[in-house]
């Protein structure tokens, strides 16, 4: 038996978006409901969130539905990641969450709305767990919720099977979606043997799709491919740029800041220096100074003793016209 890989555009509108069964257990199992919040039956609605003004951006989704409480679900499956796909994502709960009222209607009647995105890349690499799920709360106090939209992001690349712990459905629709694909021969008996699993497992063999079908498919890859080969090289080629004008700016602040360091720490040795040079000959001036008064003392003691000029001018080595001048 031979399958295709769930992941496909082709593929996974088939398994969740004709399959009402099939997407109500795999959105009880992902999505945060709790066990009185669990989905009963649901209703397609139109893939398309056509906007008010038709100026603006239409947004074509993968599956999009409302369950018996009127809450609604939207499900994408992304296989390479952006950094605009969070804003994408909300803008598409967003605008299904006002469209909800007519301009007479009560804010009161407004429903939750859950976005599940599956994404065939890790985004978060910093981040261990493969499951993020937003919501709108308080800051500080976190128990604080504004409850209306729920975004949930799944790291499908990060998944590994856990403990029976994380919920047995949810465990089964993770290895369903990452494990299976067109190198699949042989089905784990976990997965086979659950119905809802089973089933989707039949709607991904080989066999259920015609030859335009298959085309599709893998035109669908072929797209994907060029896709990833293109943003890879755009992110090469950002990557260059950026590290190219950092460096020249890294280089330009460096020349900058030495200079400015240089002119700080000459200033400072140079008035260092300065002080221990005022010091030194401070000290020189005053040991001179020192010296002069005690020879002028000697002198006046030797001339008040009436020793003549002469006999100083010997014993000082000056002359007398120096001494005459102290």
């Amino acid at each position: 038996m031979r399958y295709l890989d769930p992941k496909a555009d082709l593929t996974f509108k088939k398994v969740f978006g004709e399959h009402p069964d099939l997407v109500t257990s795999f959105l009880n199992a992902l999505l945060p409901l709790g066990d009185d919040g669990q989905i009963e039956s649901i209703e397609y609605l139109p893939p398309e969130l056509v906007p008010d003004n038709p100026l603006k951006k239409n947004s074509i989704v993968d599956v999009r539905c409302r369950d018996q409480r009127g809450r609604q679900f939207i499900v994408e499956m992304q296989m390479i990641w952006s950094s605009e796909f969070k804003q994408r994502v909300l803008f598409n709960a967003s605008k299904a969450y006002v469209r909800q009222l007519e301009a007479s209607e009560d804010y009161s009647l407004l429903e939750p709305v859950y976005s599940l995105n599956l994404v065939n890349e890790v985004f978060e690499p910093e981040v261990s767990d493969y499951y993020h799920n937003y919501r709108i709360v308080h800051e500080q106090y976190t128990d604080k919720v504004i409850d209306g939209l729920h975004l949930v992001f799944v790291e499908l690349p990060k998944y590994q099977p856990r403990s029976f712990a994380e919920g047995r459905m949810k465990r089964l629709w993770m290895r369903f979606m990452t494990e299976i694909d067109e190198h699949t021969r042989e089905i784990p008996d976990e997965l086979a043997c659950d119905p809802a699993i089973s089933k989707a497992l039949a709607t991904v063999e080989e066999s259920a799709y015609d030859d335009a079908q298959r085309e599709h498919y893998d035109k669908f890859w072929d797209i994907v491919r060029t896709e990833r080969t293109l943003f890879n090289s755009a992110e090469r080629k950002g990557w260059k740029k950026g590290h190219a004008e950092g460096r020249a700016e890294g280089r330009a602040e460096g020349i900058a800041e030495g200079r400015a360091e240089g002119i700080a720490e000459g200033r400072a040795e140079g008035i260092a220096e300065g002080e221990a040079k005022g010091r030194a000959e401070g000290m020189a001036e005053g040991i001179e100074q020192g010296k002069k008064a005690a020879m002028r003392d000697m002198i006046k003691r030797l001339e008040a003793s009436g020793m003549p000029a002469e006999e100083i001018s010997s014993i000082t080595g000056m002359s007398e016209k120096e001494i005459s001048q102290l």
